[in-house]
């Protein structure tokens, strides 16, 4: 899609009620029930991050989203897919202070030139015991990324249309961490596989914006 006809039509998200679990449930894992009982009180407890869905034009016109494949590391989130963004930080106001900020140091896009849209609905993920508030985002003119070697392997430039054909939705085997396998929905996005919370950010993102362009 083009990013003028984008960036003008994005403002109307604003009005529009957020379509919540409706679209996060359409990518839940079928395990994901099943390690939420077993956090208990944890939950409670949960450590706040926030992420940004940031849009951008290509030196095409084209209008794209930035995604990040993480470093293999020995944690849960090794080598996955994800948005930029990452853990509250005490220096950081509010939540949107914290996704500009993760995305500035992970890809390298400096706050001033991103406006920010829409707050979306929180995600809870089990095995980290986070909750993760995405926010929608866009930048007007083509970024220089600049990946944060520490933290991200590489930077997954998305086409809007591919993100919103639904010929992209697949499924995914992974072994879960009771040692089943179980089939997971998933977007096939370029050559990767995006599943579990960032797939479910990105459903609410891609229904979101099929009802405003």
């Amino acid at each position: 899609m083009n990013f003028n006809e984008f960036i003008i039509a994005l403002p109307k998200i604003k009005n529009i009620p957020l379509p919540a679990e409706a679209s996060q449930l359409k990518m839940v894992p079928p395990y994901r029930q099943e390690l939420v009982k077993k956090q208990g009180d944890n939950i409670k407890n949960a450590r706040q991050s926030a992420v940004l869905a940031l849009f951008y034009p290509d030196l095409e016109a084209q209008t794209k989203l930035i995604l990040i494949l993480r470093k293999t590391y020995k944690g849960v989130h090794s080598g996955q897919v994800g948005f930029p963004g990452g853990k509250v930080e005490e220096e950081d106001r509010d939540l949107m202070h914290t996704a500009l900020r993760e995305t500035h140091e992970e890809v390298g896009v400096h706050p001033e030139l991103v406006t920010v849209y829409k707050k979306m609905t929180q995600v809870y993920i089990p095995p980290s015991n986070f909750y993760v508030q995405p926010y929608i985002g866009a930048a007007t003119k083509t970024p220089t990324f600049i990946k944060q070697e520490t933290e991200v392997e590489d930077l997954l430039e998305v086409y809007l249309s591919d993100l919103l054909s639904d010929s992209n939705l697949t499924s995914k085997k992974v072994k879960t961490s009771y040692g089943a396998d179980v089939e997971v929905p998933a977007f096939y996005l370029g050559t990767h596989l995006v599943w579990g919370a960032t797939a479910m950010m990105l459903s609410e993102v891609k229904d979101l914006l099929k009802a405003t362009l």
